[in-house]
């Protein structure tokens, strides 16, 4: 079931040039070929109606989260601003902190994890080898874990952001996010969520070249 939210109720920061939301979990960043409701059509409506039903808006995602997971995503509202802000994007400038739960502890509380990640088109999912691997991109985190409930509680500090990163690569260390069954979890979260949330944004304003940190709570489900 496709989900359509109010998203005056999940705006975390918004001005003349950017518009940050907190996105649940479940519901789709863009369009997908079937059409279903998304969260950029949500925005774009959202943008309309505040500004005037009958004038032209501007606004564009400068990143994605995967359906499954929650957290924070960053809106330009001028073309302008989304060439400033991808840019930052691309030259890695932008820092992005997850949280996760995973049932099963790593072998050290705080560490980082260095591997290679293919993309596996055909199979929709992310491949991790230890070792340098044609077509692989070289892709890192840094963590530290504490207890939660029964849990693990992961504070990730995401330094590259490829494909399924983080679900990838604590999948290949044993230590599947709750819920995220194509990366070898058995435990059952929400339909069509995991228990990941990006909940801290770090960039530069486009306009007044202000460093920005926008954070976001884990309302975790379990």
């Amino acid at each position: 079931m496709s989900i359509i939210i109010q998203v005056a109720d999940h705006i975390l920061f918004e001005d003349n040039d950017i518009l940050v939301i907190n996105k649940p979990c479940s519901v789709m960043v863009e369009p997908d070929r079937n059409g279903h409701p998304n969260l950029l059509q949500q925005v774009q409506k959202y943008i309309k109606q505040s500004v005037h039903p009958n004038k032209e808006v501007y606004v564009q995602h400068i990143h994605r989260l995967d359906r499954p997971v929650s957290g924070i995503v960053l809106f330009a509202k001028k073309k302008s601003v989304l060439k400033n802000l991808s840019e930052q994007f691309a030259q890695r400038t932008v820092k992005k902190k997850y949280k996760a739960l995973t049932e099963k502890q790593p072998l050290l509380g705080k560490g980082s994890l260095d591997n290679w990640l293919y993309k596996d088109k055909k199979n929709k999912k992310a491949v991790i080898y230890k070792e340098p691997h044609p077509e692989a991109d070289n892709v890192k985190l840094a963590y530290i874990t504490e207890d939660y409930k029964q849990f693990s509680l992961w504070d990730i500090d995401l330094h590259t952001g490829k494909y399924h990163q983080i679900r990838a690569q604590l999948g290949f260390v044993g230590c599947s996010i709750i819920g995220d069954a194509l990366y070898g979890s058995t435990s059952n979260y929400a339909p069509n969520a995991i228990a990941l949330h990006a909940y801290q944004l770090e960039f530069v304003h486009p306009s007044t070249n202000e460093k920005m940190t926008i954070q976001a709570s884990a309302n975790w489900l379990i």
